[in-house]
């Protein structure tokens, strides 16, 4: 069993230094091109299906809370929200966040969806809209998933997407 783990440690040693061989690099990559604005996509697990299935073929599920945080990542400009959009499994609008707020330069927003709230289901999204006066670092969007209970937890954090929308 030693003999495997310094086999694993010496891959994932080579893999460190082989992402750091092309131009000076590390593993969080070049930094994106600045964005004066972006439409948003944030998957959401308002609930997971674990187990076995019941007699009537379904799962049992964890309810989990999820927390939408939008980050400014630009240490010098603002950015405004201009939509925040909760959508459930078949794609119909749960409801409509505040708006028109800033984010200061570094700032953070969050909403929070408790775990008692169901109506999102396991197919649950947010589409944020946002745009800055210039040409900022986009935010980091993502939604972090939580379940705790007694001695089991689950925590989980899914990433945003940048969708391309045009007028239709």
């Amino acid at each position: 069993m030693k003999k495997h783990r310094r086999i694993f440690a010496r891959i994932i040693a080579a893999a460190l230094m082989l992402s750091t061989l092309d131009g000076g690099e590390t593993l969080a990559g070049n930094a994106p091109e600045p964005t004066q604005g972006q439409t948003v996509y944030v998957p959401v697990y308002s609930e997971v299906p674990y187990g076995n299935a019941d007699r009537n073929g379904k799962p049992a599920k964890w309810l989990l809370s999820a927390t939408l945080t939008i980050r400014n990542t630009d240490p010098f400009t603002p950015l405004t929200l201009r939509s925040i959009r909760y959508f459930d499994t078949d794609g119909n609008v749960i409801r409509d966040y505040p708006t028109g707020d800033k984010i200061g330069p570094l700032g953070t927003r969050e909403i929070f969806v408790p775990h008692s709230d169901q109506s999102g289901g396991s197919g649950a999204n947010f589409i944020v809209v946002w745009d800055a006066e210039k040409a900022i670092n986009a935010p980091i969007i993502e939604a972090i998933h939580a379940y705790f209970f007694d001695s089991r937890g689950l925590v989980f954090v899914s990433p945003s997407q940048a969708l391309h929308v045009e007028d239709r």
